[in-house]
């Protein structure tokens, strides 16, 4: 009798999730299989289950922010080891012989596949991933805490690095990515500017919680120019909002795989300099830097945990915006 795994899989983008019983994947050469303890959800969840992203015409198993136990190993893997705990990112798999591979920018592969997407992800009890893009999970963060450090911690590292050495930084909406960039941005010595929706006063005490000096009305301004924005809402009107709130010469980084269309806007708020650039997926070099960073901080990710089969209600309080820090599946 085959084994089988629970999963949730998404039939058709705009439905909910569905509880299906799947047959366990077996690794391939050069991938692993782990059980799946926890597995982070991730506003691109949501593109995925919501049809933002292509849909792709088959059944998917979101989750692409993966902390599980390697329990079996196909051939030519070297590392993960049986018994390891690692974690699996977004970017799964990568041709690493295109030009982009080549210059170190494995993050543009034009075939690059994604977890959760064309690549079955974790919400499920078991997952086949590449070893080479599992990433050793460092010792001190229990499994759910440090779920969120594999995509908002990712994402949110390669943005603030694509804002260089800006100190007053604003940042977008606040949820699981800004709530973790802030105490990144904090540690490196800079001023961090949150800005959230009107009403959303919640989210403003727990931006200045994390150390922000201010947090007000993402659509207004700040107390002084900044010289950085990182727009983590995927909500287009925002970008002409941020180039208002930067000085001559700011940066303003737009942090998802996905974004409402941006409005038309006076060419004058984009003159004298200023840079309007987006981010796109991480690389492995991102994940080393970061893990290797987050516990000398050290980073704390606040989550909201479901149990698996509860996968549609995290999605729905992540789509309303009512989740504070991550919100996580448990799995095992």
């Amino acid at each position: 009798m085959t084994p089988t795994m629970r999963a949730m899989i998404l039939r058709c983008p705009g439905e909910p999730l569905v509880e299906t019983a799947l047959p366990a994947p077996v690794p391939a050469p050069g991938q692993v299989r782990l059980r799946v303890r926890a597995c982070g959800v991730c506003r691109t969840d949501l593109h995925v289950v919501d049809g933002d992203l292509a849909a792709l015409g088959r059944r998917v198993v979101p989750g692409h922010q993966i902390v599980g136990v390697v329990e079996a190993v196909g051939e030519r893997v070297e590392r993960p080891a049986l018994g390891d705990r690692v974690g699996v990112p977004w970017l799964g798999w990568t041709c690493g012989g295109c030009g982009f591979c080549r210059r170190g920018r494995e993050n543009l592969c034009p075939e690059a596949r994604f977890t959760g997407y064309q690549i079955d992800g974790g919400f499920a009890e078991q997952v086949v991933a590449d070893a080479r893009f599992c990433f050793p999970i460092p010792e001190g963060y229990p499994d759910l805490q440090a779920a969120p450090l594999l995509c908002a911690g990712l994402i949110g590292y390669r943005s603030l690095n694509m804002a260089g050495d800006a100190g007053r930084l604003g940042l977008y909406g606040f949820g699981a990515a800004a709530h973790i960039v802030t105490q990144v941005a904090g540690h490196q010595g800079r001023r961090v500017f949150a800005f959230t929706r009107a009403a959303d006063r919640e989210a403003r005490d727990f931006a200045r919680s994390l150390g922000a000096e201010w947090a007000g009305d993402a659509l207004g301004p700040p107390p002084e120019p900044l010289e950085a924005a990182i727009l983590f809402a995927p909500a287009g009107e925002l970008v002409p909002a941020a180039l208002r709130a930067v000085e001559p010469g700011g940066v303003v980084v737009c942090a998802g795989i996905h974004m409402s269309d941006i409005p038309s806007f006076p060419y004058r708020i984009l003159w004298e300099e200023r840079v309007l650039r987006s981010v796109a997926n991480l690389t492995r070099r991102d994940g080393e830097e970061f893990l290797a960073l987050a516990p000398r901080i050290p980073v704390r990710t606040e989550v909201e945990t479901f149990p698996l089969e509860e996968a549609n209600e995290a999605l729905a309080r992540l789509r309303a915006g009512d989740v504070r820090g991550a919100a996580v599946l448990v799995v095992d």
